[in-house]
């Protein structure tokens, strides 16, 4: 009889753990990879890139910027579109900066540059729309893009680690900038926004911010995914602005999401509407110290019925219907914000001459030429140091306290030494 007890007891826990092997099986599937056949590679999409640079130097150029930092080195492309590319015409010129790809985990922010550089070239085309009248809008405007800014986290992603969001050494590039830099929420997660040893410690977010500096753009923005959202600063509080500029960011996006979002993106500041602030970012940089009149983060893709372990998933349309949907979708809000950009800012200011770039340089030199004079698009003659007055204040706190704890140290000595002294007996008068 106990023979038996034991085998039905057995037989139980065996059919227990098989049932809840099939649960697990029904909770939690396998994780999506990469669908190679929507996604070029890193390699392949730089690859592509060139060949259009190569095949229209009448509208494209491009350069490679390197940086080191403490061994680790990055590289970004910047492809310029400037139509007849006439340097003397420039200075008329409006000037939009556009990023994609700071995050490695976001594949199609990168495939979203490839579009928008394809149709620049005219190599693709948008629907519905006049291309007399396009290229006479595009005639007014100097557009650089970083196609891939973060391509050694992009890397790590393609071998294998779909949720890494950071550079090579494990920041996150858009918590590595000086306005807020550091401060940590209560739900900060130090994996994913690692902020680095100080604002500015990666080669990735130098390069960017003296891209920024030296091409002084009017409109910035941002690319991501993870959700559908247009949004602008402020990340690290919950609030906008105050005054013009704010007002007008705020027409252009409420016209970008009736056009092309039919009113279904979020809007309004980062820090306001996705529920946590972010400290440390881009384009609240670019606003607060640049002073890049139209600042923007965009999201341009997010399924938010993924897993949170299924990243690929998450930020990434995964069939070919979605995928094309939103390329085609957020291209056409792009050239809308290349024709609307200029009218809701009015007048062109005159433009900053833009110097000659190395295209590998140490931190040193970067810091050489960071203290450069520039003209500001007010015609105010300033410092560069100037515009960096934020991280300089964070070093310089670090100065204080590294000479408080040395002269702390000093005095500390000179009292034990003066207390070891013997004590001489008194001479005899």
């Amino acid at each position: 009889m106990g023979h038996f007890f034991s085998l039905f007891f057995f037989a139980f826990l065996q059919s227990f753990f098989l049932a809840n092997g099939n649960n697990d099986n029904i909770t939690h599937p396998p994780l999506v990879p990469i669908n190679r056949d929507l996604y070029h590679s890193s390699g392949d999409l730089m690859e592509m890139i060139n060949g259009l640079v190569h095949r229209h130097p009448d509208k494209l150029t491009m350069e490679k910027i390197k940086s080191i930092n403490k061994g680790y080195q990055a590289e970004i492309s910047v492809v310029t579109y400037c139509r007849g590319r006439k340097d003397n015409d420039d200075s008329s010129k409006f000037r939009i900066l556009l990023s994609f790809g700071q995050h490695g985990r976001e594949l199609i922010s990168t495939e979203l540059a490839f579009r928008i550089l394809s149709i620049l070239s005219e190599e693709q085309f948008l629907p519905n729309v006049d291309s007399a009248y396009l290229n006479s809008t595009l005639d007014k405007l100097v557009i650089k893009v970083v196609p891939m800014e973060n391509l050694n986290g992009r890397k790590i992603v393609e071998a294998g680690d779909l949720c890494e969001r950071r550079n090579g050494r494990g920041v996150d590039l858009n918590r590595n900038w000086s306005v807020d830099w550091g401060k940590k929420e209560k739900d900060y997660d130090p994996y994913e926004e690692n902020p680095g040893t100080g604002p500015f410690s990666e080669p990735e977010t130098q390069i960017m911010r003296k891209l920024a500096i030296s091409f002084d753009p009017h409109v910035w923005v941002n690319v991501h995914s993870g959700m559908e959202a247009l949004f602008m600063p402020y990340d690290h509080r919950n609030t906008t602005p105050d005054g013009v500029s704010s007002h007008q960011m705020k027409l252009l996006l409420e016209e970008v999401n009736r056009l092309h979002c039919q009113n279904r993106c979020m809007t309004g500041s980062g820090g306001g509407s996705v529920g946590y602030l972010a400290h440390g970012t881009a384009t609240d940089y670019m606003y607060d110290i640049i002073r890049v009149p139209m600042a923007f983060t965009f999201e341009i893709y997010g399924d938010g019925a993924a897993s949170s372990k299924d990243c690929f998933k998450m930020f990434n349309p995964t069939d070919l219907t979605t995928f094309n949907r939103v390329l085609n979708d957020w291209s056409a809000a792009f050239f809308t914000i290349f024709k609307l950009g200029p009218q809701q800012l009015g007048e062109v200011h005159s433009k900053l001459h833009v110097p000659n770039m190395h295209t590998e340089e140490s931190i040193d030199e970067y810091l050489n030429g960071y203290l450069m004079q520039r003209s500001s698009r007010h015609g105010k003659k300033m410092e560069v140091l100037d515009v960096g007055l934020q991280e300089m204040r964070t070093y310089f706190r670090l100065f204080l306290l590294s000479s408080v704890l040395l002269l702390f140290m000093f005095c500390s000595r000179i009292a034990k030494s003066k207390s070891s002294r013997p004590v001489l007996p008194a001479m005899p008068l």
